[in-house]
Parts: structure tokens; C-alpha cells; sequence
């Protein structure tokens, strides 16, 4: 299973959340209290995503963190990246500083890329800006449309019962 780790789950909590003010300058008491993520694990976070400059950080009595960019400009791969480092579903990637000990043996070897870079370039598809999207509200018509439906369902249970 495809699956990111704890961490970076956060940050791309974080980095929502922090897109619902962009441009804002916010502390990481602010930052955490409102992603519902802990204190520290928002440092850590903020501090990771400032070396990959998706964040900025000012220091001083007024500073905090903003969005490095856009929200629309910053791909989920790139929020990913800078917690987990390249994309690839296994060690032999180019680039990788990790080495598998069967990769002189292995008839995969450079295959794994194709497969690897397929990934990347479907969450580089997805920007910060459209997974950041509070709620949308249904259309007055899909809502009508949902309460005929439950209104149905009663009757027919209704009938089912009697």
C-alpha cells in the first residue's frame, strides 16, 4: 500500500489550513490551534516546509509563517517532497541515495522510474488551492433533489412498516 507517513498527512493539513489566509502572517500557536495539530508537530512541519521555501518564515514580535506562494501555484508533490524527499514507491529511483542490495540482479532495474514519475506527475495535477477548499455548498436544485430522495425513503419505509 501507497500510504504517507503521519507527518506529512499533517503538513498537508497545515499547508490547507494556512491556505484559507494566504498572505497572512500566522504564529504556529495560531496554526496549530486551528489545524487541530500539535504544537511541536507544527514546528517541525513549518520548519521542513521553509527549507523547501513553500513557507515563509519573519521572525520578531509581528512574525510568523505565510505561504511561500499561491495556493494555486504549489502542487501536493511539492508538500510531500519536502517532508518525504522524492516520490517513488521503491529505493531504485534515480537519484536515490538509497541503493538495494539485488539491484545489480533485478529485471526492474530502471523501470521502477516510469511508474515513479506516473505518480509525481499526477499529484503535481493537484494544487494546494483545490485539496484546501473548505465545503461547497450544494446548488438550491441538487439540495431540493436530496430532500425528495430522504422524502421518499420515509415513505417507503413508512409502507414497509404498516
Amino acid at each position: 500500500m501507497f500510504r504517507l507517513n503521519r507527518l506529512t498527512d499533517y503538513a498537508v493539513v497545515v499547508m490547507s489550513q494556512m491556505a484559507q489566509h494566504p498572505g497572512k502572517m500566522r504564529n504556529t500557536n495560531e496554526i496549530s490551534q486551528d489545524s487541530n495539530v500539535p504544537l511541536p508537530t507544527v514546528a517541525k512541519i513549518l520548519n521542513a516546509l521553509s527549507k523547501a521555501d513553500l513557507v515563509v518564515a519573519q521572525r520578531g514580535a509581528s512574525g510568523g509563517y505565510s505561504l511561500g506562494r499561491d495556493p494555486k501555484e504549489i502542487p501536493v508533490s511539492d508538500i510531500i517532497q519536502a517532508l518525504e524527499g522524492p516520490i517513488a514507491l521503491t529505493a531504485c529511483v534515480t537519484g536515490a541515495t538509497d541503493t538495494c542490495d539485488a539491484e545489480s540482479l533485478c529485471p526492474l532495474r530502471g523501470h521502477w522510474n516510469k511508474v515513479n514519475l506516473a505518480i509525481k506527475n499526477a499529484l503535481d495535477q493537484v494544487s494546494l488551492a483545490e485539496i484546501a477548499v473548505t465545503s461547497v455548498q450544494p446548488s438550491s436544485s441538487a439540495h431540493e433533489e436530496a430532500l425528495l430522495a430522504l422524502d421518499m425513503a420515509f415513505e417507503d419505509y413508512e409502507r414497509a412498516s404498516s
